[in-house]
C-alpha cells in the first residue's frame, strides 16, 4: 500500500453529525463529509493486511462478516490516498453498482470486520465509499454509459427495490431490452418508502434512476403486477421475467385490543411520511402523524430506530420503543470475538435524537406487549406490557423468554407502531405467477439458484432470501442478472 504506518499515523475518524436537536428541525441527510486531506488519511489507515476479511462476505455464527458484495475495498482505499478517485471510482462499482445508496444506508459489515478493528479502530471504509461516488458524479465519471449494442432480448423486473434495480442495470450493460415494473409512485422500493428521509435523501436515488433511464432502462409506475397487469401478458411479451418485489408482509402482534384505531405498522407510517415530505413537504397532511402523541413502538431494530427519529421530527409528545430482548453488551464478549459481527449495543441516530428530546433512552428491553386498551371511541390510549426473562426450555435445552409473573405496566399511549419485521412474499404476487413459497413464506428456488418452478420465471433479494441488508439484495439483483443473461445468452460475462 502506499501508507504502510498509515494505521499507525492516523486515528479513525468519521463525517461530523449536526447535533441532534438541530437536525431533528427538517428530513434532510445530517453528516458532513470529511474534507478530502482527511480522506486520503482514512484511505492510508488500510493497511494491506493480507487477507482483507472486510470483502469476504462470509458466514461466522449465523452472522455476515465482511461485505457481501465482496467489495474491493483495499485497492479503492489505496486510490483514494493516492488521490486517484476516478480509478477508485472505476474498483468499486466492479462490485458496487449503487455505492450513493451503500454508503448511506449499510450497515458497514465490512468495517467490522476490519483488521485494524482486532485490537484499534477499523478503517472508515464506507466515508470513502461516500467520497468516491460523490466524487464521480462531481467530475462526470458516473454519467450514462448506454450499451453500444443490444441483444434483442427483452426482460421483466417486477419491484424496483435495490434487488430489481441491480438486475435491471447489470442486465442492461449486457444490452437486453429491461423494463421495471412499480407498484408505488415512485421507483426505488424500500429505498424510496422504506428508508426515511434523513437517512436517504430520495433526490439521490431519483439522480441514479434518471442514469438508468439514460442508459435505456424503461421504468413504469403505479402498476401492480398480478393485479393490474397478468402475469401471463407479461410471460407472452417478455423473454424473462424477475420477481424482486420484497418481503411485504410486516409480522403483526395479535394481542386483545389489536383492532383498536391509532395501531399502524411501521412501514406504512414511515411511507406516509415520505411521500407526504416529497408531495408536499408534509403540508397536504396526508400521512400519520406522531404530533402531540404518547407513541409505544414495538420493535428494537433500524426500523424501529427509524420510527423514534421520524416521531420526533413529527412532534411527539413522547417515544418508547419496546424490545423483547435483553439489552446487548456495550462491548463485544469473550463468546463473540472478531471478526464476527458484534453483538454489542448500538445506540442508533434515533434514540440519540430521543435522549436530546426527553432526556432519556427510549428503549425498554425485556418487554412484550400483552394487551392494547381503547377509549370509548375505539381509539388506543394505551398498552399493557410485561416484563421478558430467559430461562432454559426444559425439552429442548435452548433458552427463551418467559413472562415475568406481577411485572405488567400500563404505558399510555395515542399512537402505536408495530416494528416487528416481515415474514415473506405476499402471495398474491406468487399466485399470479404460480411459483412455490417455501417453508418461510418466501418464493422458493432451486438450489444455489434463482430459477422458480415456472419456466422463465426467477426470483431475487428480499421476496427469495427474507428481509435483509441492501447489500444483500444488490448481490442477489447481480447474481439473478448473471444467471438470467446465461439462459438467454448461452455465457456470461457478467460480474457478481
Amino acid at each position: 500500500m502506499g501508507k504502510p504506518t498509515g494505521f499507525i499515523e492516523y486515528n479513525r475518524e468519521e463525517s461530523a453529525a449536526i447535533a441532534p436537536k438541530e437536525r431533528i428541525q427538517n428530513f434532510n441527510e445530517f453528516h458532513i463529509p470529511l474534507s478530502k486531506e482527511k480522506r486520503r488519511e482514512q484511505g492510508a489507515r488500510c493497511m494491506d493486511c493480507g487477507v482483507p476479511f472486510c470483502q469476504s462476505g462470509m458466514e461466522l455464527m449465523g452472522m455476515t462478516s465482511g461485505c457481501p458484495l465482496h467489495n474491493l475495498v483495499p485497492e479503492w482505499n489505496d486510490l483514494v490516498y493516492a488521490d486517484n478517485l476516478k480509478g477508485a471510482y472505476a474498483r468499486l462499482t466492479k462490485t458496487d453498482n449503487f455505492p450513493e445508496f451503500t454508503s448511506r444506508v449499510c450497515p458497514a459489515l465490512c468495517e467490522k470486520a476490519c483488521t485494524c478493528g482486532l485490537n484499534g479502530d477499523p478503517v472508515s471504509v464506507r466515508e470513502n465509499e461516500y467520497s468516491i461516488i460523490e466524487n464521480a458524479y462531481e467530475k462526470g465519471y458516473a454519467n450514462p454509459k448506454p450499451p453500444k449494442v443490444r441483444t434483442g432480448k427483452k426482460v421483466a423486473i417486477i419491484g424496483s427495490g435495490p434487488s430489481g434495480l441491480a438486475a435491471a442495470d447489470q442486465l442492461n450493460k449486457r444490452g437486453h431490452s429491461v423494463t421495471v415494473y412499480e407498484r408505488d409512485d415512485r421507483i426505488g422500493g424500500l429505498l424510496m418508502y422504506g428508508i426515511p428521509n434523513m437517512k436517504l435523501e430520495k433526490r439521490f436515488i431519483d439522480r441514479k434512476v434518471e442514469v438508468m433511464r439514460a442508459e435505456g432502462v424503461e421504468f413504469i409506475t403505479g402498476v401492480n403486477v398480478g393485479k393490474d397487469i397478468k402475469a401471463a401478458k407479461l410471460l407472452k411479451e417478455y423473454d424473462r421475467v424477475i420477481l424482486a418485489c420484497g418481503a411485504k408482509n410486516p409480522r403483526d402482534i395479535q394481542v386483545s385490543g389489536r383492532d383498536a384505531e391509532g395501531i399502524y405498522f411501521a412501514v406504512d407510517f414511515l411511507a406516509s411520511t415520505t411521500k407526504s415530505l416529497l408531495d408536499s413537504d408534509l403540508k397536504d397532511n396526508k400521512y400519520i402523524s406522531a404530533k402531540g402523541k404518547n407513541v409505544i413502538i414495538i420493535g428494537g431494530g433500524d426500523t424501529g430506530n427509524d420510527c423514534v427519529g421520524t416521531c420526533i421530527r413529527h412532534g411527539a409528545k413522547s417515544v418508547i420503543q419496546i424490545e423483547m430482548m435483553p439489552k446487548a453488551p456495550d462491548e463485544r464478549t469473550e463468546d463473540n470475538p472478531w471478526p464476527e459481527w458484534p453483538k454489542v449495543c448500538k445506540t442508533d441516530y434515533g434514540q440519540e435524537e430521543a435522549i436530546a428530546v426527553f432526556g432519556n433512552d427510549p428503549r425498554i428491553y425485556q418487554t412484550t406487549v400483552k394487551e392494547f386498551v381503547k377509549d370509548k371511541k375505539g381509539a388506543v390510549c394505551a398498552v399493557k406490557t410485561i416484563k421478558l426473562e430467559s430461562k432454559k426450555d426444559e425439552k429442548t435445552g435452548r433458552m427463551i423468554m418467559v413472562e415475568v409473573e406481577g411485572s405488567e405496566k400500563t404505558l399510555h399511549a395515542e399512537l402505536v407502531l408495530i416494528a416487528a419485521g416481515f415474514l415473506g412474499a405476499q402471495k398474491y404476487v406468487a399466485d399470479a405467477f404460480g411459483v412455490k413459497l417455501n417453508e418461510r413464506t418466501n418464493i422458493a428456488t432451486t438450489n444455489e439458484s434463482y430459477a422458480t418452478n415456472v419456466e422463465r420465471v426467477y426470483a431475487a433479494g428480499d421476496v427469495r432470501r427474507g428481509q435483509s441488508l441492501v447489500v444483500w439484495a444488490i448481490r442477489e439483483g447481480r447474481e439473478v442478472a448473471r444467471e438470467v443473461d446465461e439462459s438467454l445468452m448461452g455465457y456470461s460475462y457478467l460480474a457478481v
